[in-house]
């Protein structure tokens, strides 16, 4: 548990350098007619990475990867997921500190719901499955990844608000593809690894979610697309752990487990605005009076 809410810290962290990198990144072509762009902007996370905060983001990221493996790896994907999600607090909270912005009573309210959920589940969680992932189930993930992509390509067409909504629902079925590969690789001997279809999909699941997202934080509702990506990184590897891969609670707990998924949710749900953090107001306050 220490872990995955480590992860949530360096995310949540990650989000608010990489959020003011895409806006800078996409400053070079605010004046071109966008209205022929699609969904997924390669040029503009190849511009976002000349930004040294996209960069220390990224980093970041790296780190709460790792964090996020071990985790998955002794505790099951509905508690990892909602612990993610928690991201979101991390973000409103470090938004508050770095960047003034002014967080509402009931966004304060939302960050102690998201911690309390984490609580719950941190009380009612058992140990990971002991169920092995059929070959069916990698498979099943690898395409996953591949619609993912296809998601995005597709997204262009849409209106600016469906395009936000589809941007962030297909990165957080790409984040939840990584969620379940990783408990799908059982070993990292090369003669395993590399013939695992799980580590194929973990890879194009993970690189096809990072340009969503970027596109998303730079196109669109923020908070649209930030919700799309909450409901889409935990609700279907919670199942996918619980059907396929026997994840279980505490005995009699599983009431306990289930309402501190919902409650977590809910509250990032309800700090969905904070999936970028808002740099308008940074940039106000660096002016000279």
């Amino acid at each position: 548990m220490v872990c995955a809410l480590g992860a949530a810290l360096c995310f949540g962290t990650a989000t608010v350098l990489q959020a003011i990198a895409a806006r800078a990144a996409a400053a070079p072509a605010a004046d071109e007619d966008d209205s022929g762009s699609s969904g997924v902007d390669a040029a503009l996370l190849l511009r976002a990475l000349r930004e040294w905060r996209y960069i220390a983001g990224l980093a970041l990221d790296g780190v709460g990867f790792v964090l996020q493996i071990a985790a998955l790896r002794s505790l099951p994907i509905y508690t990892v997921g909602a612990a993610l999600a928690a991201s979101l607090a991390v973000t409103a909270v470090v938004a508050a500190w770095l960047l003034h912005v002014r967080l509402s009573g009931l966004e304060w309210g939302a960050v102690a719901v998201v911690c309390a959920g984490l609580g719950m589940l941190g009380l009612a969680s058992g140990e990971e499955g002991d169920q092995a992932g059929s070959t069916a189930l990698k498979y099943a993930m690898l395409g996953t990844a591949a619609v993912v992509l296809l998601l995005g390509a597709l997204a262009g067409r849409l209106p600016d608000r469906g395009r936000a909504l589809a941007l962030g629902l297909g990165a957080g079925f790409g984040f939840g593809v990584v969620e379940v590969s990783v408990r799908l690789i059982d070993g990292l001997a090369p003669s395993t690894l590399f013939t695992n279809p799980a580590t194929y999909a973990l890879l194009l699941g993970g690189g096809a979610a990072f340009l969503l997202l970027t596109s998303a934080l730079q196109r669109g509702s923020v908070t649209t697309a930030t919700a799309g990506l909450v409901i889409g990184e935990t609700i279907g590897p919670a199942l996918v752990g619980v059907v396929w891969l026997g994840d279980r609670t505490r005995d009699g707990l599983a009431w306990l487990a289930v309402l501190g998924f919902a409650v977590a949710v809910a509250g990032a749900l309800a700090l969905a605005r904070f999936g970028e953090a808002p740099v308008e107001v940074d940039e106000s306050d660096s002016v000279a009076p």
